[in-house]
């Protein structure tokens, strides 16, 4: 009897799940006809070969049909035609992680008058290899901004730039809400980019430009914990509580899913109109500090290219394979981390590890050394945090780190972090 009743209620069970897949799966399927019906995409005579179905056309190509809660997201449906749009890379445009820092830094030169020195380019790619989030930071005119708009520009997708407002204290000031008096979703731009890039596969780019105006943890929060999340299946946003009939095809459920091909990039300027970045967001983020102009050239004339997200990703992952660490810097970071932990209660962790495991090898892989990209994240992850400190008391311990650093990567390596170090020990 035991076994019967289990049976049984083992087949009710399967049957309920059966009927609520259903009935999503009715309702994508609806969803998709009446955009199609709108949007007069029957050109076989009114025949949909996805669903199996007749229906008449029609010339509605706006989205303003009433009881559609989402304008701007509709109209994407329609400009992709509910189909993602494929990017073609040809042959000469596979380039290499150095290939790619080279061609990039005279094409930002010769068609924007853009300078940058390879290693910030460097930086830049390895940062996108090691967080889909990243930071840059400096003082004003430095070229925070205009990176990412130069490389938007040389992959043939230009960068979303969005402006921080000071108002914003949550995701809904970002992405956007469901007006409850009008019923339709107030889009922000922010919105409508991370939606069309579920159409794409190339590579996006969206610029918080002036992030610290607001505080990045409080508006940024959800992106911050879902993007750090091992499977991007799971990277799925709240937009509205419910579907309905008529709302945009990708949103399932309610819930976006955040796209793999795209990167967030914050600016930062350090002042008195600014949040201070808290440890909660530069732990999650690949940081870049930018204080100073590169020095122009002259470069050759370089055309633009052509970049898939895939192609991208596999640039990263052959780089992991080939230039990982070396046995002696791994020893080395193993000693320092064992060092800065006794003495000034600041650890690596799983994630900065994960991290330098990663930046490394793709640094590496853009043309620079080794050490040079430990000391990156050495100085941005660790010794940064030293500010938080009660430096008075640490002046024989600062002083025996500088020691420590010649010893374990030679006197003249790790210059990023010696010179935070030695800035410490003045303000003593």
């Amino acid at each position: 009897m035991f076994f019967v009743v289990l049976y049984q209620l083992g087949r009710k069970y399967f049957r309920f799940t059966k009927v609520e897949q259903d009935k999503l799966d009715l309702l994508y399927r609806i969803n998709l006809l009446e955009r199609k019906i709108k949007n007069g995409n029957f050109n076989d005579g009114g025949r949909d070969k996805n669903l199996g179905i007749t229906t008449p056309l029609t010339n509605k190509k706006d989205g303003s049909k009433k009881g559609n809660r989402f304008v701007k997201l509709t109209l994407i449906d329609e400009k992709y035609k509910y189909s993602v749009l494929p990017t073609y890379m040809k042959e000469e445009e596979k380039l290499s992680l150095m290939e790619l820092v080279t061609t990039f830094r005279n094409y930002a030169s010769y068609n924007h008058k853009l300078y940058y020195n390879e290693k910030v380019i460097a930086t830049f790619l390895a940062g996108m290899a090691t967080s889909k989030i990243m930071i840059l930071e400096g003082i004003s005119g430095t070229g925070k901004t205009s990176l990412p708009y130069a490389f938007g520009k040389f992959i043939s997708h230009d960068s979303a730039i969005i402006s921080v407002q000071p108002s914003w204290r949550d995701r809904y000031e970002m992405m956007g809400y469901l007006n409850e008096f009008t019923k339709k979703f107030n889009e922000t731009e922010f919105l409508r980019v991370v939606y069309e890039s579920t159409y794409r596969t190339d590579v996006q780019l969206i610029v918080l430009d002036e992030m610290n105006l607001a505080r990045v943890e409080y508006y940024f929060a959800d992106f911050l914990s879902l993007l750090e999340l091992p499977n991007p299946d799971e990277w799925l946003l709240d937009i509205i509580p419910e579907q309905l009939i008529g709302d945009p095809v990708n949103l399932k459920e309610g819930k976006i899913k955040i796209p793999e091909n795209i990167w967030f990039i914050g600016t930062a300027n350090k002042d008195d109109s600014t949040f201070a970045i808290t440890d909660k967001v530069y732990d999650r983020a690949a940081s870049i500090e930018m204080n100073s102009k590169a020095d122009a050239f002259i470069a050759p004339e370089t055309p633009k290219t052509k970049i898939t997200y895939k192609y991208l990703r596999e640039l990263f992952d052959d780089a992991l394979k080939s230039h990982q660490l070396s046995k002696n810097g791994l020893e080395a970071v193993i000693e320092l981390d064992e060092y800065i932990t006794k003495n000034f209660e600041i650890t690596f962790g799983n994630r900065i590890m994960k991290q330098l495991l990663t930046f490394v090898p793709v640094y590496i892989a853009c043309g620079r050394e080794e050490i040079e990209g430990i000391d990156y994240i050495v100085s941005r992850k660790i010794i940064r945090k030293f500010e938080t400190l009660n430096l008075p008391f640490l002046k024989k311990e600062l002083e025996e780190l500088l020691i420590i650093f010649d010893r374990l990567f030679g006197k003249d390596k790790m210059v990023d972090s010696k010179l935070m170090v030695s800035k410490f020990i003045k303000q003593i």
